[in-house]
């Protein structure tokens, strides 16, 4: 029996994307398309979800590039453009789950300690999750088994009891090798559906 519920946050209930900023700066998608691809990388992002501060982030990344130093300052300046608001859908599928009463519904996001108190504040259904683990905080993210283990733990999870929903196909592997349950979110009907037959 399913008793606990697991959501990732960007992608699956936040629309996120660094274009929304870009696309204010360069002219063409080709050049927005260019520079994320080869500047400002998700595998740069992704160290901030891990822990590293913007400023390191900055540093390391200007001393490469310094000809692009303004825009890539962008990134954390105007980081809450990229904010896109909220995916309705999933957002209406996690309150009918919480009014049920009958799961514990937690949230285990990569997300950089500097920039998730700005979510927090945006987003008033965050304040129903029985409990969130970020990446930024804990330093390690998905699908590192550490952060796995770090939700487990802390909220009493018992992984044949739970079931994780998460857009990343990584992620979905590695809470699955532990006995999670999984839904691998391509969108929120999709997501809906497979739910529903894992919880029936």
């Amino acid at each position: 029996m399913i008793r606990n519920i697991i959501f990732d946050l960007g992608g699956v209930l936040i629309d996120w994307n660094p274009k929304y900023v870009y696309r204010t700066v360069f002219e063409t998608e080709e050049q927005v398309d260019w520079f994320l691809n080869n500047i400002t990388t998700m595998e740069w992002n992704v160290q901030q979800d891990g822990g590293r501060t913007f400023a390191e982030a900055n540093e390391i990344l200007i001393a490469q590039y310094p000809e692009y130093a303004d825009n890539i300052k962008l990134y954390f300046d105007r980081w809450e453009e990229m904010l896109g608001g909220p995916i309705d859908e999933t957002v209406a599928l996690l309150k009918e789950l919480k009014e049920s009463n009958k799961y514990k519904i937690v949230a285990l996001t990569n997300w950089s300690a500097e920039t998730f108190p700005i979510a927090l504040e945006r987003y008033d259904f965050l304040g129903w999750f029985d409990g969130i683990v970020v990446s930024g905080v804990e330093k390690c993210k998905k699908p590192d088994r550490k952060i796995y283990d770090i939700i487990l733990d802390r909220y009493d999870l018992n992984p044949s009891e739970s079931v994780f929903i998460d857009d990343n196909a990584d992620n979905i592997v590695a809470a699955q090798n532990l006995g999670i349950k999984a839904v691998h979110f391509k969108d929120s009907e999709q997501a809906r559906i497979d739910l529903s037959a894992i919880l029936a």
